[in-house]
């Protein structure tokens, strides 16, 4: 995509050095993107510029990132917004999900996933494209089902019949990232190899054990005894499909 193609993003953050390169990395990896220092000056931006999401730091001189993101949606505005928190605030999250945020990033993130994030926000919405598969691709590469469960690669989206089963950005990626290899035994490293792009951090393998766990929640009958997200001992999962 380029030009008026290119998804817009405000990113909304005091911090001179991270907006810039974050400006920087969104606008190298297909993005237009707009930048404000504080909330009033998003407020400009917002009043003259139409954007697809907003990046928004939690905290911020004057008006907070939460009290702005309650500000937009009061109004009305239903622009997607991912905010961005400090790793040990929870009550900022939680704020921030109660005044119609679609998504947070803790500080510090990989630039990476947080492209990721957005990405997966947008085709929600549909203001990205799916992806395009060349040729005639099989439908059935791109889905996956276990027992009543139907989860579709393409649009990240898992059901249960018309039921919409919510997964957040981080529980997307993964499970995608195992239907890929379903029926093949994937390492912890390899999985966050596959949703990551970049270097293994040591603590990777307690993320991935973690969000595996939330996953098995959502779709195993016996999250304990799990049928099709199995653990193999010493060496990884493996995801059984129908």
């Amino acid at each position: 995509m380029t030009g008026a193609d290119q998804p817009h993003v405000l990113v909304v953050d005091d911090d001179d050095r991270l907006r810039d390169l974050l400006t920087r990395y969104l606008g190298e990896n297909g993005f237009n993107v707009s930048a404000a220092r504080d909330a009033a000056t998003a407020r400009a931006s917002l009043a003259g510029l139409q954007f697809d999401l907003i990046v928004l730091d939690v905290l911020m001189p004057g008006e907070k990132g939460v009290d702005l993101a309650r500000s937009l949606r009061e109004s009305g505005s239903k622009v997607p917004i991912l905010l961005l928190t400090a790793l040990s605030e929870t009550e900022d999250r939680i704020a921030g999900l109660e005044a119609g945020v679609d998504d947070y990033l803790a500080k510090p993130f990989e630039p990476r996933e947080l492209v990721l994030r957005i990405e997966a926000i947008l085709r929600r919405y549909g203001e990205l494209p799916e992806p395009e598969n060349p040729g005639s691709p099989d439908p059935s590469d791109n889905t996956a089902s276990f027992g009543a469960f139907r989860f579709d690669m393409t649009r990240m989206i898992l059901q249960r019949g018309d039921e919409h089963i919510y997964l957040t950005t981080a529980e997307q990626a993964l499970l995608a990232a195992l239907v890929k290899r379903r029926g093949q035994t994937t390492s912890r490293e390899q999985l966050q190899g596959m949703i990551s792009g970049n270097a293994i951090d040591p603590s990777a393998s307690r993320s991935i054990d973690v969000q595996v766990t939330r996953l098995r929640r959502k779709f195993e009958d016996d999250p304990k005894q799990p049928r099709y997200l199995q653990t193999v001992r010493g060496q990884g999962y493996v995801l059984y499909t129908d």
